[in-house]
């Protein structure tokens, strides 16, 4: 299969590619050229989709795979031109799109968010879900369902994770000593390996799946104990010091403002939590499958230790967690 991936040099858009050219695909890259393309592309173009999508005029691939499109004027261009030359739109949208996730077990079929400005191109974190909206529509102005596939990722985790959110867990209790931990072991927690993601959506093309679906882990498989309790096994792998975990109130953490999310990542007081609790069953009775935690847990510690081990940019700080440990350990000593 010939596949044009718009993007393909970071996390989630490189993962596609070195699957795609493992199983034996023709991959061409279109972008700015800022970053080296994987190993095995068969062909680069340099162009920045915001300008100009001219080089990509006159020539033909069997799919194509946008995974950088964020407003919906890049999907109407990009569909617009394309729609003649190559068979198959793959469109990498998100679970924020729904409008309401304060319930469980949000599905394909559930309310779209709606922008109170769809000129807007600012992308915020209030925006991002309703663009993202207004880009799946687009594309569906211009291809038909059944040349569309369109995929909701949740929150993507594994090696080469620009976010750090899931790496901040295994590299914290590689430090040892007493980890601040939000909730309790059983806050559900969904996620998908930018990996799992890549293959699933390679098989995708290769067997024409068409529709839209949500890509993540089954709801209710993993928690935050699963996370922490492969965060000390990968860490005692490595020879790591001790980490003894302590769970802290939401309550508590709210009063002692810690930013959920930010401050301890994955963290997301309720109702806001059963984001974590979305419904993807239809892309797992469509092929998807999820590696286990300790494996992605495993493997995203080793890319952060190769990587140097560079401060994250998400978690509290050493000394902000000592302050907050403290205080919970005063609060219930009293």
């Amino acid at each position: 299969m010939r596949i044009l991936v718009i993007g393909g040099t970071q996390f989630i858009g490189k993962s596609f590619v070195e699957h795609a050219v493992a199983r034996g695909h023709e991959v061409t890259l279109f972008n700015r050229g800022s970053k080296p393309a994987p190993a095995g592309v068969t062909d680069t173009i340099t162009g920045d989709r915001n300008t100009d999508l001219g080089a990509l005029a006159g020539r033909s691939w069997d799919a194509v795979v946008d995974t950088s499109a964020y407003v919906p004027r890049q999907v109407r261009e990009a569909a617009r031109l394309l729609e003649g030359s190559v068979e198959r739109y793959l469109f990498v949208s998100t679970i924020s799109v729904y409008a309401d996730t304060s319930e469980p077990y949000v599905n394909e079929e559930s309310e779209l968010a709606r922008l109170h400005d769809p000129t807007t191109e600012e992308v915020t974190g209030a925006t991002y879900g309703g663009l993202k909206v207004l880009c799946e529509e687009e594309l569906a102005a211009v291809y038909p369902t059944e040349r569309t596939l369109v995929v909701r990722p949740c929150i993507v985790v594994g090696p080469e994770d620009p976010t750090d959110r899931l790496t901040y867990w295994p590299t914290r209790v590689a430090r040892g000593g007493a980890v601040l931990a939000p909730h309790g072991p059983r806050y559900p927690l969904q996620w998908i390996d930018a990996r799992d993601l890549a293959a699933w959506m390679v098989a995708g093309l290769e067997s024409d799946l068409s529709g839209t679906y949500n890509a993540a882990s089954p709801a209710d498989r993993f928690d935050m104990g699963t996370l922490l309790e492969a965060s000390l096994t990968a860490a005692a792998e490595v020879g790591a010091p001790p980490a003894e975990i302590v769970w802290a109130d939401a309550g508590f953490l709210l009063e002692r403002e810690v930013r959920p999310f930010a401050d301890l990542p994955f963290w997301l007081p309720e109702p806001e939590s059963n984001l974590f609790r979305v419904d993807a069953s239809k892309a797992e009775a469509a092929g998807l499958t999820v590696r286990s935690a300790l494996d992605t847990v495993r493997d995203t510690l080793a890319w952060q230790r190769e990587r140097g081990d560079p401060a994250l940019k998400v978690g509290l700080e050493p000394e902000r967690e000592r302050e907050v440990l403290e205080a919970w350990r005063v609060s219930h000593t009293e």
